[in-house]
């Protein structure tokens, strides 16, 4: 039987800060009062800020390593040397590998990939991936969206006589791989100002700085230069699905990417996916990179061959990508049912203990599958606010974890404080802020436990333990529109560039359970209703309510009404 933990964890709701000449600077400038507003309290002050064109971005010689990287490649190209990418198994690391393989194939490489198996090789470039990557009897081994921390890798490849380029975006450990190229902008001495890339967006960075270096040496007098921007959907799909931070320079990339899409600009596989995800390039926004195509390609790296997922991104023939999305699809519905069990699993253990009393959470089940670890763990971390592990069996007495945190609490560092106090505690770690993920022995779990909840409690302060909603205030009656919804729909939002989000006061005069799960409403604001519904809440209202919603178009019988999507509500 499903038993629901219903939490009472407290929610604030807040109001964005909207400076008023800001505001008005933009509106000044042009820009819909609506949208004015929104990019002002996210801290744009000026209307050259919102400039998206390819134009706009960095350039890539500020990128460390970037130039040094197109020299390596350059040589190598002109050398006729074999080159072999080494993927990861995410959505940026599939992306990051297709846009390899594509530019570099645009420039005349024989490049070929490896991905490896993460529940018997692991992340990124071991020792072991390394010894598997020699056998293919590659000259440059590049490293995307993974390399970073791979030190044993690396120097496997270099005593083999085998160049290494790693190109990364995780946060560097205290040494550096002893690779031939780093380019990551995290890496020390690094001053690109967008520390954010994705995987993928380093990939592209180095395929622009290599364009630009067989420029210089007469490679495209003779032929039209390679069009990386037919690279830009990919880029867009890797960075939304990452979920790293939307800067200014992400913003563009993804812009570029959308607005090929709905052109009908696409790769074969990004197509397909649209199709299987029953989702209209015409009216492609960041919503469905990260909720509808990138899940089902993560699918594939999650609990089969991650190389189902880069073979879909690199294939020209729409036969073969529609084929390979139809089985992403199906991966993915296995994926759901798997999590569904687990999230199941995970609210009987959290049951026997009250979420509020602790500052983390730590979650392991035997029959757990690896591939799954990272949602679940997100998903708890959404309903109960706490940075949270959960764990699943690996090899020989090996537990695997992946963790989600909340604002306040630095992931990686956490686990790296927690290394120093326990050494041999962790056998390894890495990743980000907001995601990270570790191995240690089955026997050391609870040795873990006390550890990471005694780092959390000294790093996160107790006004972080609740979950704020920061909200955009409340909207206008003039813009619960169907024309204020598209425009909203249209532009780019993403992590650290949220998307609209509004709070108000409402009556409630009808409510009812949509498939025991869903609260659906109609609300009243002065004469005008509205539909509004909460997913995933079986509880009921109050007569009158605050609620934090979004705005949304619901279509029934071929009509398109605005509808509310309540994020949270209270008593007024």
């Amino acid at each position: 039987m499903t038993r629901t933990i219903q939490t009472n964890q407290a929610i604030r709701i807040t109001q964005r800060d909207i400076p008023p000449r800001a505001t008005w600077v933009l509106q000044e400038a042009g820009v819909h009062p609506l949208l004015a507003r929104l990019y002002a309290a996210r801290g744009v002050r000026a209307s050259a800020e919102l400039d998206t064109r390819s134009a706009a971005l960095l350039p890539p010689d500020q990128l460390k390593g970037a130039t040094e990287a197109a020299h390596l490649l350059a040589d190598a190209i002109a050398a006729k040397k074999r080159l072999l990418i080494v993927a990861d198994y995410d959505c940026d690391g599939a992306t990051a590998c297709a846009v390899g393989l594509r530019a570099l194939r645009m420039m005349g490489a024989t490049v070929n990939y490896l991905v490896p198996d993460r529940f018997k090789l692991g992340y990124g470039l071991s020792l072991e991936v390394a010894r598997l990557a020699a056998e293919r009897q590659p000259d440059v081994v590049i490293t995307v969206d993974n390399g970073i921390a791979s030190i044993e890798g690396v120097a496997e490849l270099k005593a083999r006589g085998i160049a290494t380029l790693i190109t990364d975006h995780h946060l560097p450990g205290a040494e550096l791989p002893a690779a031939d190229v780093i380019v990551n902008p995290n890496q020390p001495g690094c001053t690109f100002p967008s520390k954010a890339l994705a995987g993928v967006g380093v990939m592209f960075y180095v395929a622009l700085a290599l364009r630009a270096e067989l420029r210089q040496r007469g490679a495209f007098a003779q032929s039209q230069e390679p069009n990386l921007a037919s690279l830009l959907d990919l880029v867009a799909l890797g960075t939304v699905a990452d979920v790293v931070a939307l800067d200014r320079n992400n913003r563009i990339l993804v812009t570029q990417g959308l607005t090929r899409m709905r052109a009908g600009h696409m790769q074969a596989g990004v197509r397909a996916l649209f199709t299987i995800a029953g989702r209209e390039p015409a009216r492609a926004a960041t919503f469905d990179l990260g909720f509808m195509l990138g899940p089902r390609l993560n699918a594939a790296g999650r609990l089969a061959d991650m190389s189902l997922g880069i073979e879909a991104l690199s294939t020209d023939d729409t036969a073969r990508a529609m084929n390979i999305a139809q089985e992403l699809d199906a991966i993915n519905r296995e994926r759901r049912v798997i999590e569904t069990d687990m999230k199941e699993d995970a609210e009987l253990i959290l049951a026997s203990l009250e979420p509020a009393d602790h500052a983390s959470i730590t979650l392991f089940d035997p029959d757990w599958h690896q591939g799954v670890i990272g949602i679940l763990a997100g998903r708890v971390k959404e309903k109960f606010h706490r940075p949270t592990f959960a764990f699943a069996r690996g090899v020989e007495g090996e537990l695997k974890a992946s963790g989600r945190s909340i604002p306040g609490l630095h992931l990686r560092d956490a686990l790296d404080l927690v290394s120093k106090r326990v050494p041999g505690l962790l056998l390894r770690f890495g990743g980000h802020a907001a995601a990270a993920g570790l191995t240690l022995e089955e026997d050391r779990l609870t040795e873990f436990e006390e550890a990471f909840e005694t780092v959390c409690r000294e790093l996160i302060s107790p006004s972080d333990l609740t979950r704020t909603l920061e909200t955009d205030g409340p909207l206008e009656s003039g813009y619960f529109s169907l024309e204020a919804v598209r425009l909203m729909q249209q532009e780019v939002w993403g992590q650290a560039f949220p998307a609209p989000l509004f709070n108000d006061t409402f009556e409630v005069i009808h409510q009812k359970l949509l498939k025991d799960k869903h609260l659906k409403l109609r609300l009243k604001k002065g004469h005008t209703q509205f539909e509004a519904i909460q997913f995933n809440f079986a509880g009921s209202a109050p007569n009158l309510i605050h609620a934090a919603f979004r705005l949304d178009i619901n279509e029934w019988n071929g009509t398109q009404t605005v509808q509310l999507l309540l994020e949270h509500f209270e008593a007024a």
